[in-house]
């Protein structure tokens, strides 16, 4: 067999698997192949045989359109499904920080707009605290007289009645105390709010085309 034969026969055995796939693929007008355990394989859709391997697309020439990612395994696709999960909270809480960020920027143009704003959300904790004191006293006053009526039974049972009174008056001063506590924190916590606000809000003031250089002093006064 002479050397031009053997070379068109050699031509034509490579170009067999994609002539057979041009055939195959006549009604598709795709192409796929892939290399399984040695073995060239190629058909007119994606190779169930290859899933666990990546696969070539094909143009009509033989040339790659693209390749085909083989399938995910079960961890595969859990490790993928956590991570888009992970993303996916925080992009939403980015978007929630920058929704925010321009509600505060909104309701705050200046420094004198957030100042204001924070004496109001304090004084209303204050008037809170200063009714709580008013009740307080008042429970004070009440006692007195329940504490001198006690000074009779000196190392004696208290009458019943004057017991539950103490009793009661106590439990009350206690709720008002505790009561006190609470409002004492919540205005440690709109301080630390406001606080924070004012940070961002410089950052953004400063950010802001066509905003006054905002007044960079101390807030006011909170006690």
């Amino acid at each position: 067999m002479s050397v031009h034969r053997i070379t068109v026969l050699c031509v034509l055995l490579a170009a067999y698997p994609f002539g057979i796939a041009r055939a195959q693929s006549a009604s598709t007008g795709k192409i796929y192949s892939c290399v399984k355990d040695g073995r060239k394989i190629t058909q007119d859709h994606p190779i169930a045989e290859c899933a666990d391997i990546d696969q070539a697309e094909r143009n009509k020439d033989g040339s790659i359109k693209r390749v085909v990612p083989r399938q995910e395994t079960e961890a595969e696709r859990s490790e993928r499904e956590a991570r888009e999960r992970v993303e996916q909270a925080e992009r939403t809480q980015r978007q929630v920080e920058a929704n925010r960020d321009k509600l505060l920027l909104k309701n705050n143009p200046d420094k004198a707009a957030h100042d204001a704003a924070r004496v109001r959300a304090l004084d209303e904790v204050r008037r809170s605290i200063e009714k709580i004191d008013e009740r307080r006293k008042l429970l004070l006053a009440e006692r007195k007289p329940l504490l001198d009526e006690a000074e009779f039974y000196p190392g004696k049972p208290l009458p019943a009645k004057l017991k539950s009174a103490l009793d009661s008056n106590d439990a009350a001063l206690s709720a008002q105390e505790q009561l006190r506590q609470g409002q004492e924190a919540e205005m440690a916590r709109n301080n630390k709010r406001y606080d924070e606000e004012l940070e961002r809000l410089r950052k953004m003031w400063a950010a802001a085309p066509g905003t006054p250089k905002a007044n960079t002093s101390a807030p006011p006064t909170t006690k």
